[in-house]
């Protein structure tokens, strides 16, 4: 684990280190004070490549990061966090964006379950065409970019409701060329949201399928406050996969069928696309006048209960009308 920076340390003689958001194996995020820009508060991603990697290797990936820093700086997307600079310090490597207030998604997970309720579909339908929309975004550069670590706590809900996948840490840039396969930003994701191709750290069967992978399993966790088998153990077990509906009957039986294909194991049966993920989400969903009709078995039968009187009623009117119809 990287030491952190102290509060107040001073980097590029411009950011002051106001404390920590978060820390990982490769470095760590902090809240930072623009000093140049009076009142602006933004977000320090700070990488430490392995020291152990040798002086020639460190060089290579200190100029791949500042290629790939300089990638990221140019992307404009409003469910992206804008990266304004970039630098080396000290042997780490900085990059400076926005800092993005609000919930993660992992939080409103936890708590929708010590509320004992379910997230509502159309709302996590609506952050889904939101990353959908990112996504596009990012596999749309040339080359495409990947996200390599989508999961719920690495997407924020701003209190205006407009979600920002913000950890640009481990993003890596698709290529052909095998010099810029090894990258500081290179990541191996997270068991839950990481597809088969992506395990072992061996880049050569992943694309813009491995982020959709990731995305469904995302929003599988959303949908059902509960993550889903890792593709190691469905691998080892074909039916560990629960199919969302049987946690939460309010799923629409078309927006399961979405996330199951986005889960797919194998990357030629996932979506192809962002796009087309969004498209087969948006298409089955439940239309919110039909939705109340997804009910568990226990909650039809509370609801018949409490309806006898009318549905008696109903019975005995239809009844009387057919005969006193001629």
């Amino acid at each position: 684990m990287v030491k952190l920076l102290n509060s107040q340390t001073v980097l590029k003689d411009r950011y002051r280190i106001a404390g920590p958001i978060g820390q990982g194996g490769m470095g760590a995020v902090y809240r930072a004070e623009d000093i140049l820009l009076v009142g602006r508060i933004c977000a320090v991603k700070e990488i430490a490549p392995d020291p152990e990697v040798g002086i020639d290797n460190l060089a290579q990936l200190q100029d791949q990061f500042r290629q790939e820093a300089s990638v990221l700086a140019r992307l404009d997307h409003p469910n992206l966090p804008k990266v304004s600079d970039y630098f080396t310090q000290a042997g780490r490597e900085y990059l400076v964006m926005d800092y993005v207030p609000g919930q993660n998604l992992r939080e409103i997970i936890e708590t929708a379950l010590n509320e004992n309720h379910f997230i509502d579909e159309a709302k996590v339908l609506n952050w889904a065409e939101q990353l959908c929309s990112a996504l596009g975004h990012l596999h749309g550069q040339d080359p495409p970019i990947l996200h390599r670590d989508i999961k719920p706590s690495n997407i924020k809900l701003m209190p205006s409701g407009l979600i920002k996948l913000v950890d640009f840490g481990l993003v890596k840039l698709l290529t052909n060329d095998e010099a810029r396969t090894v990258t500081v930003m290179q990541g191996q994701g997270t068991a839950a949201y990481t597809p088969l191709e992506q395990y072992g750290g061996d880049d050569a069967h992943t694309d813009t399928r491995t982020d959709i992978y990731a995305l469904g399993a995302t929003l599988y966790h959303l949908l059902t406050c509960r993550p889903p088998a890792t593709a190691r153990e469905r691998f080892l077990s074909p039916g560990a996969l629960t199919a969302p509906r049987t946690i939460n009957p309010h799923v629409s039986p078309g927006v399961e069928e979405a996330l199951l294909a986005a889960l797919a194991l194998h990357p030629d049966q996932r979506p192809a696309s962002a796009e087309i993920l969004w498209t087969a989400l948006n298409s089955g969903s439940v239309p919110s006048t039909l939705a109340p009709l997804l009910l568990t078995d226990d909650e039809w039968r509370s609801t018949w209960r409490q309806n006898v009187p009318l549905v008696v009623l109903a019975g005995i009117l239809l009844l009387a009308a057919i005969l006193v119809t001629p």
